[in-house]
């Protein structure tokens, strides 16, 4: 069992935990039996289905070859040198320039790219963008990245449960008809949201990027297209913001998120100008 495969397991029963402590906080023993129900149901959503949840949120379009010849020549040539399968090509009606790869396993994979980005780079340029894209199916990122988006999204939605609940008074009471649970589930509420984002940050760490990086530059052959695209998709990005999902950004090939500073000591991205520095320096060694 490689090292995403038990994060994976971690994080769905991290889940389960946590559907099942909401639900006995709102409504005890039979919450508590509701919770445990919902968590099976999302954890085999979170499975099975996540690429396809993550997909639809960005209301990404599978093509035919026939509407993106170019574009599936690309796929169809570096995923024969990367000896994978040939995945599905999706396309986001979207300026902002970006690119990411979801799935649960190489046979059962998909390459979605915005309609910005493919206006916005030369052929060489999208080549390393598929590449880098390519490496994280090659690497096998794809299921714990997509699965973390999955639980950060349902994180968000016990927060909204548990807000509800205490809104129309919900949870065990007292002889007097009191919540004694209500400040409890208060702070829990007020603690979910940093619970959310710290879960993708140990589930998704730089290091994939860079180790994408490397292995996406091999595969379509020149560090040095990757490097300019990645200049090229930063400036992109901060020109047009993307609106996109906080729990569902370290699945982008660059950061849609704007912001710098503090924030960015936060992001699941490391910096351009050292991705940059790296794919150039790997050109270098050539």
């Amino acid at each position: 069992m490689n090292i995403n495969t038990l994060k994976t397991t971690f994080f769905l029963a991290v889940l389960t935990v946590l559907f099942i402590f909401i639900g006995s906080l709102l409504g005890g023993k039979s919450g508590a039996t509701t919770a445990l129900i919902m968590a099976g149901v999302m954890n085999i959503g979170a499975y099975w289905f996540s690429d396809k949840i993550v997909l639809a949120m960005y209301r990404a379009k599978e093509v035919p070859e026939r509407e993106a010849p170019e574009l599936y020549s690309i796929v169809r040539e570096l995923t024969m040198r990367a000896q994978l399968p040939m995945p599905k090509v999706y396309i986001m009606d979207n300026p902002a320039p970006n690119a990411f790869a979801t799935g649960r396993n190489p046979e059962h994979a998909a390459v979605a790219v915005t309609t910005g980005i493919t206006g916005l780079l030369s052929r060489d340029e999208l080549s390393g963008v598929i590449g880098h894209e390519l490496a994280h199916i090659k690497n096998r990122d794809i299921l714990i990245s997509t699965v973390a988006a999955t639980i950060a999204g349902a994180i968000s939605y016990l927060t909204y449960m548990a807000q509800w609940g205490l809104m129309f008074g919900g949870g065990r009471r007292d002889e007097e008809g009191r919540n004694p649970l209500g400040s409890a589930i208060t702070i829990f509420v007020m603690i979910l949201a940093p619970i959310a984002a710290m879960l993708v940050q140990m589930a998704i760490s730089r290091s994939r990027e860079y180790k994408a990086d490397e292995s996406g530059a091999s595969i379509c052959g020149n560090p040095l297209s990757l490097a300019s695209a990645l200049k090229k998709l930063h400036a992109g990005v901060r020109r047009i913001p993307m609106n996109a999902n906080p729990a569902t950004a370290h699945m982008f090939i660059v950061s849609p998120l704007a912001g710098g500073g503090v924030l960015s000591l936060f992001s699941t991205h490391p910096p351009i100008e050292e991705r940059v520095a790296r794919l150039e320096a790997m050109a270098g060694r050539r």
